[in-house]
């Protein structure tokens, strides 16, 4: 029996289909229609009450949900492949920059660009819904950015803070947000690593790798 991972592609799950492709696990991948409603039907709330993506089941049947919790548990699972950095105070570093990414550039920021009915009913408040969704977007990649400095990853090396920040990355050059400049080196970088590769033209973003 193999692991079951729950997926939207682009979405923040491509973070997680990274790791699973950077541990070389073997999983079925069953995508989540968001627009769909999919995530709200009875089969899949039996697996995440919660209606969230992404989700990871394992062979004894155990459902993993939320980014941060997978990616976690893919690196103390997996340490061979050193996805978190081997200090304390560094693994530490990277598990705040990861939940950065997640809560507040992902769930505050982007979050009101995608889904803004979602914090304003009103259309009358949409403009500023949005503003204040690119506002922290700008402030939070200018925090990350500094964290970047004199690095190619956010560590020594790759590890489970790159795969967030990459995802929310690759939704700024989606639709057109500049990134500063060591985000934008960063997410070269993760563009030249196979799994990546891999991972975006299995999603559909065959074209991001030009």
């Amino acid at each position: 029996m193999s692991m079951k991972f729950y997926m939207t592609p682009g979405s923040c799950s491509t973070g997680i289909h990274v790791l699973l492709e950077e541990c070389g696990l073997v999983f079925e991948a069953y995508i989540v229609d968001l627009l769909a409603g999919d995530q709200y039907k009875a089969d899949y709330l039996a697996i995440n009450p919660k209606g969230s993506i992404p989700s990871l089941v394992l062979d004894d049947g155990t459902a993993l949900t939320e980014f941060s919790a997978i990616a976690w548990w893919l690196a103390r699972r997996y340490p061979k492949r050193q996805l978190l950095p081997e200090s304390l105070a560094e693994e530490v570093r990277v598990l705040g920059i990861m939940n950065y990414a997640v809560h507040t550039l992902h769930t505050q920021g982007f979050a009101r660009l995608f889904t803004t009915e979602r914090f304003a009913p009103s259309s009358s408040d949409h403009a500023a819904v949005k503003a204040l969704g690119r506002q922290i977007i700008d402030q939070g990649f200018a925090i990350v950015d500094r964290e970047l400095v004199g690095r190619q990853y956010l560590a020594d090396h790759f590890t489970i803070a790159d795969a967030a920040l990459f995802y929310v990355e690759f939704w700024a050059v989606r639709i057109d947000i500049r990134l500063p400049d060591n985000c934008a080196a960063h997410y070269r970088q993760m563009l030249t690593r196979p799994a990546v590769r891999q991972v975006l033209a299995e999603e559909g973003y065959a074209s991001a790798l030009r």
